[in-house]
């Protein structure tokens, strides 16, 4: 068993969150006093060296001719969506403080659970509503502490 199938979902999503509030702290700090864009294109050419990397390092580049062409297509859609939110956050990020931005992007979450009812035919248990709903109200009020 390689070391991602010994791994569940829940602990690959905290690790995401770690990762995620390191981002949100040291962007914070990196943004100072550099144009916001800019920023976003520097953390991005990093991160595109980086998953480059890892892909060849566990020769799954390999996989790039199997890749279907909706599956392309929906990528570079999220590409797309991906770049455009870093964008948005890093030039939150230098207008705000980061513990109000941060909690307003996690809005995110909640908007997830409503697309993915309506687009993915996901269910929408009474649990989600209202897990999705303190997230809702929670990040209002950090926002705005």
């Amino acid at each position: 068993m390689g070391y991602a199938q010994g791994m569940t979902w829940v602990f690959w999503a905290l690790l995401s969150a770690v990762f995620a509030a390191a981002t949100a702290l040291l962007a914070k700090v990196g943004v100072e006093g550099v144009d916001s864009n800019l920023a976003t294109a520097i953390r991005t050419s990093v991160i595109l060296v980086f998953t480059w990397a890892i892909a060849i390092g566990f020769e799954k580049h390999h996989g790039l001719a199997l890749i279907g062409r909706r599956s392309w297509v929906f990528l570079v859609l999220s590409g797309v969506a991906t770049g455009l939110s870093w964008l948005c956050y890093f030039r939150a990020l230098q207008m705000g403080p980061a513990s109000s931005v941060a909690p307003v992007d996690k809005l995110s979450v909640v908007l997830v659970i409503v697309f993915a009812a309506i687009f993915l035919g996901e269910k929408l248990t009474p649990m989600k509503i209202a897990g999705g709903s303190l997230i809702a109200l929670g990040a209002v009020i950090l926002a705005f502490a």
